[in-house]
């Protein structure tokens, strides 16, 4: 019998490399992608704000940074995934009671909503260019909020203000959408809580205010759903075609008679719905990896660690295995097909007794 090499349509495993930097002057890239290598990762998610590791102005601007940054990965046989730019994405659209809470996302200087918006999107514009030079097909981020405050409202909103949310929203993000259109990559917001992409329906109210952008798309994240009680897998059934990208982070949700979906302002430890480390809380990956093959995603897992209890070094090294052993390599032919017969269509007339 011959060997044949086995390929899985989602490539992985990768890791998201923000919760993992160390607060250390001396960390840079090459020390990172060592680490990932070593614990059996083969691609990695680089976050953009922080530039011990990633210079995403440069990478923008100059091809020999960026192929300086692709022969450090292919020297650790890692690849890069996608960019991330969450903390500038958040930045789009922030409201003005939460621009203190947010300052932490921006530069020196950039202080008001205004300013964080405009600086924002000169980065969301860099990271076009960057991915691009690097050749990658995604992004990862976020699409900040101008409504969330109203989420659960009392009093009611008033009629027109989520339509006129949206369309701001919209209004910001189109030109930057229309640049990754440019550069050929898919925008992929992951939808969470805080964000005004948070599940299913708003992501169809931003879609319907973009005019159904070819390169507005998801990052499929199931934890943010267990928490949100939202049926994470029907959601895939929902949307694939929109997903392009992929963060593998296990939750649990622990009914209780205190607390709910809001979590009572306690702590990640205490509250109902919590984050844990792959295979320790209660999300169903392997129906998850069924169902992401089945409609054809060909992108990355990756690893996302916000465990409340486990290390990250841990969850970090524990990782790589649980996405290999979830992925899937296709089968090139149906299981059945020993027992079948070549085409004839006489004795398909015969089986369905036409004459």
């Amino acid at each position: 019998m011959s060997t044949t090499v086995m390929q899985s349509a989602i490539q992985g495993p990768a890791i998201f490399l923000a919760q993992f930097i160390p607060d250390d002057a001396s960390i840079n890239l090459e020390k990172m992608l060592s680490w990932a290598s070593d614990l059996g990762y083969v691609g990695v998610q680089i976050p953009t704000w922080d530039k011990r590791l990633f210079d995403l102005e440069q990478a923008a601007r100059s091809q020999a940074y960026c192929d300086e940054v692709l022969a450090l990965c292919r020297q650790y046989q890692v690849a890069i995934t996608e960019l991330s730019t969450h903390l500038q994405g958040q930045l789009m659209a922030v409201h003005p009671a939460y621009n203190d809470m947010f300052q932490g996302f921006a530069p020196t200087g950039v202080d008001n909503v205004e300013q964080k918006q405009q600086w924002a999107t000169e980065q969301l514009l860099l990271a076009a260019q960057a991915s691009q030079r690097l050749g990658l097909t995604a992004h990862a981020t976020f699409s900040g909020a101008l409504l969330w405050h109203t989420v659960y409202p009392w009093p009611q909103r008033p009629e027109g203000l989520v339509e006129q949310g949206f369309a701001e929203l919209a209004r910001r993000w189109l030109p930057v959408l229309d640049a990754f259109d440019k550069a050929g990559v898919d925008l992929c917001f992951e939808l969470h809580p805080g964000e005004d992409l948070h599940d299913g329906l708003s992501f169809e109210r931003f879609l319907q205010a973009v005019n159904q952008h070819p390169r507005a798309c998801i990052l499929y994240d199931p934890s943010h759903f267990v928490l949100q009680q939202l049926d994470y897998l029907q959601f895939i059934d929902f949307y694939h075609p929109r997903i392009k990208a992929f963060h593998v982070k296990d939750a649990e949700f622990r009914p209780s008679g205190k607390a709910g979906v809001y979590g009572g302002f306690a702590s990640w430890r205490d509250r109902p719905g919590r984050f844990r480390s792959l295979g320790d809380g209660q999300i169903d990956f392997t129906a998850i990896f069924s169902k992401l093959t089945q409609y054809g995603f060909q992108g990355w897992a990756v690893l996302e660690w916000e465990c409340c209890l486990k290390h990250p070094q841990q969850g970090a090294a524990e990782g790589a295995a649980f996405i290999r052993q979830h992925l899937i390599c296709l089968a090139e032919r149906a299981f059945d097909d020993f027992a079948g017969s070549a085409s004839d269509s006489k004795r398909n007339r015969r089986i369905l007794g036409l004459l």
